[in-house]
């Protein structure tokens, strides 16, 4: 239970008005050294509950250590993605629903003016995008001197999208904080090491694998495709027949664009999500989304990580990530707050290479299945080849016998 992590029983009750019953591994592992004042490396697969491990920690510091006086924000949380800063956003606000904490959030695509009120405000906790934050940085409208704890929350992300120097700078005008914490869906590679050496102080390293019940939540299989075509005929298929809410990913915008237009002149509502949209257009597909107005959702990479909706059944992979670790985040989409979800690919042949990467990532094989009506023909689709041994000739087998003959002689010597 929340209560046996020592946490206030302001926060408790707010957990539970949320709906959560007991702490996630993540949540488990991270909250009580957070709360020891620890700076917390960690790596923790979407959708498990990640968020409130690092915001409970944070809230209960600010409650044990009330302001004395008007400031600028004491915990400063950085996220890769807009999306993501308003799901993280919400999330704080849920958190410290009883507390009397003032939360914010600042990202690109928004008003100047909207920022300078945010930043004018007495916050406690503020939400942000590097740029953005960046950009206040320089003019003078934000202060980092009363930042007392810096969280860095899907660092891997940032590092993809070229955000290591921006938060290196920021860390830097942050440096008389306390507490920091790294949240990762992996630690591995120099990039990340790279970030944890510049950024945290002799850290607690901790890899939050999910429990069996919660990896469990997520059941995964696989369609095979003949072709462009058999390919498409499988999603519409899943969608006017399996689906209750699904998040589609695609590769590209141009084809996010074509599959969009092919599914409503097939009479499929879906709204979209993608790079480079107006922040406005974008906040408005997402609560079509949420509300249910919409009940699929099609995405590029852009929302694989900034997708934090309860009640989404299934995810789509229409087409394959290039990474094995994008392919969990994307799932990650579903299976969430205690639910049970459904990730579904439809792989040609020419993803077979991918598909192997991902299982071997997930150490466990993607079930095929096929669609009455729609089962592949291709034969090499419907079942893995099975690599020939070479013929040997009759002439190369004699010779070869001769030679172990040879072989067993001369060791009886």
């Amino acid at each position: 239970m929340f209560e046996e992590l020592e946490l206030d029983a302001k926060l408790c009750r707010a957990v539970v008005d949320m709906g959560y019953k007991k702490p996630t591994s993540v949540q488990t592992l991270v909250i009580p050294l957070a709360m020891e004042g620890k700076d917390i490396l960690a790596s923790a697969p979407t959708g498990t509950g990640k968020t409130a491990a690092f915001l409970l920690p944070a809230c209960q510091f600010l409650l044990d250590f009330p302001r004395r006086e008007p400031g600028s924000c004491r915990v400063l949380i950085l996220t890769p993605t807009r999306e993501l800063a308003l799901q993280v956003y919400e999330q704080a606000k849920l958190i410290t629903q009883h507390c009397g904490l003032e939360c914010g959030v600042i990202t690109g695509g928004i008003n100047y003016g909207t920022d300078r009120e945010t930043l004018d405000k007495n916050l406690d906790i503020l939400v942000a995008t590097p740029g953005r934050l960046f950009e206040h940085i320089e003019k003078e409208s934000f202060d980092c001197r009363q930042i007392e704890s810096l969280i860095l929350d899907e660092a891997d992300r940032m590092l993809d999208m070229g955000f290591s120097k921006v938060v290196n700078q920021i860390a830097s005008e942050a440096r008389w904080r306390k507490q920091s914490m790294l949240f990762s869906a992996t630690l591995e590679g120099p990039g990340i090491e790279r970030f944890a050496t510049d950024i945290l102080n002799e850290p607690e390293r901790l890899e939050a694998a999910p429990s069996r019940k919660e990896h469990a939540k997520i059941l995964q299989w696989l369609h095979l495709a003949d072709d462009a075509n058999h390919k498409y005929a499988l999603l519409k298929s899943l969608l006017q027949n399996q689906v209750s809410t699904a998040v589609v990913f695609i590769k590209t915008r141009d084809r996010l664009n074509q599959l969009k237009q092919r599914l409503e002149s097939d009479g499929i509502q879906v709204g979209w999500l993608q790079g480079e949209m107006p922040q406005d257009k974008r906040n408005a597909a997402m609560e079509s989304f949420r509300n249910g107005q919409i009940k699929i959702l099609l995405a590029t990479d852009v929302a694989a990580r900034g997708i934090d909706v309860d009640d989404i059944s299934h995810v789509i992979n229409y087409d394959l990530p290039r990474t094995a670790d994008v392919y969990l985040h994307r799932i990650g989409r579903t299976g969430r707050a205690g639910k049970k979800g459904t990730a579904i690919s439809i792989a040609e042949a020419h993803d077979m290479g991918i598909i192997k990467k991902i299982e071997r990532y997930t150490e466990q094989r993607l079930r095929r299945r096929v669609i009455e009506g729609l089962a592949p023909k291709n034969k090499e689709a419907r079942a893995p080849v099975k690599k020939k041994k070479p013929k040997v000739s009759k002439v190369k087998k004699s010779r070869l016998a001769k030679k172990r003959a040879g072989k067993k002689k001369a060791g009886k010597a």
